[in-house]
């Protein structure tokens, strides 16, 4: 026998957590006709009221802004051209939080409206003035409802889906844990309807091997599905937080920490915001090709990529945009922010740092990706730039 405490189970985390991340999907808000479920709305509010009233911060990411503007706009269903899904959430938005501001205030909570785009989480100084903003909300006791900023955001800035949002929020936050909503209580190792057992436990990546993961809600309003949940909770767990997917009607059960939905496990540690969003979410605007010392000096040694290690350059690009690292077989080592520009790089290839200086000017020592806008990804073979 031995001394050693018993293991406390994982889910408490959720019950004594001291600033909680909670993500609702469209699905669970709204119905097919377009419109805010009222039931719906207040179970939610009623489990998240309780949880802060007891002195849990709660930051809710809420989807739904689109969905809502269906109806007063006379729309049959989710519109896809650009435009008039800014113009459904600028009117639905308004409408999700005249709700959200009624049903708390009910609980004497005090909320407040974020719109963020990912600019806002890529930008250094954005990003900075993001979190103080946040935190600030946080410590005057409101509740703030984050929404993506879907009447401005164009395809270009988007994040995809609210999922991915709340998981870079719970980073940018410092939360305890992120737990993720939806119509669907858990996540199963095949079809519900077709006898499936529920998967309570993810501790990485090889428990999800050969599961069949849905794409769509139920009601068809939404973007994601449980695809999105499972990658969110996915990149919160492996960045050190906590996280958890269930249904929103296990909400309160869930906040307590009870044995609902599937519970991803810790596996990794907390990583600066800005390289999440540049691992998981960012646009690829250039492709760098690299010989075999460049790549084990990027993935083993974790070192900035200099020119001398680039062979190759593909796609059009400027300083600070978005590129992908990859070995002359085609696989993808790392992704980064780039120093120069497509047009720039070229004249630049195999040669030294110090050569560049001599010749092109002390600007050109700079390292063409650097150590600390770099992020390592899972290989995988490159695929055509803008797929």
């Amino acid at each position: 026998m031995t001394d050693e405490a018993p293991a406390v189970p994982p889910r408490n985390a959720l019950a004594t957590a001291s600033r909680i991340v909670v993500k609702v999907g469209s699905s669970s808000l709204t119905s097919i006709k377009g419109g805010i479920s009222e039931k719906s709305l207040t179970t939610l509010v009623n489990a998240l009221s309780d949880k802060h009233n007891a002195g849990t911060e709660i930051i809710l990411v809420s989807s739904g802004a689109i969905a809502a503007g269906l109806a007063p706009l006379g729309l049959a269903k989710r519109p896809k051209d650009l435009a008039t899904q800014q113009a459904a959430a600028s009117v639905g938005q308004g409408l999700l939080m005249a709700r959200y501001t009624q049903a708390f205030a009910a609980h004497g909570v005090t909320v407040s409206q974020v719109l963020l785009t990912a600019d806002d989480l890529m930008r250094r100084t954005q990003h900075t003035n993001a979190f103080r903003a946040l935190d600030r909300l946080l410590n005057l006791g409101v509740v703030p409802v984050v929404n993506e900023n879907d009447t401005v955001a164009t395809h270009e800035i988007r994040f995809g889906d609210n999922d991915r949002l709340a998981a870079l929020v719970a980073h940018l936050v410092r939360a305890d844990a992120l737990v993720l909503l939806s119509d669907v209580d858990a996540l199963y190792d095949g079809p519900p309807s077709h006898g499936a057992k529920r998967i309570p436990l993810v501790t990485g990546p090889q428990d999800l091997e050969g599961v069949s993961i849905g794409r769509t809600g139920k009601a068809g309003v939404g973007t994601g599905g449980m695809m999105t949940k499972v990658e969110a909770a996915t990149i919160a767990a492996g960045s050190g937080i906590h996280a958890l997917v269930t249904s929103t009607a296990n909400a309160a059960a869930a906040l307590a920490g009870e044995d609902v939905g599937t519970w991803f496990e810790v596996n990794g540690n907390r990583k600066p915001v800005r390289l999440l969003w540049l691992a998981h979410l960012a646009s690829v605007r250039g492709r760098l090709v690299l010989d075999d010392g460049a790549v084990k000096a990027v993935r083993d040694r974790h070192t900035s990529l200099l020119p001398a290690g680039v062979s190759g350059v593909d796609g059009e690009f400027e300083a600070g945009d978005p590129v992908e690292m990859v070995s002359t077989d085609g696989t993808v080592v790392a992704r980064g922010l780039v120093n120069y520009s497509a047009e720039e790089l070229p004249r630049m290839l195999g040669r030294s740092t110090k050569e560049l200086g001599r010749s092109l000017g002390r600007g050109y020592e700079r390292e063409v990706v650097h150590v600390d806008d770099l992020v390592l990804v899972q290989s995988r073979r490159s695929t055509k730039l803008g797929e």
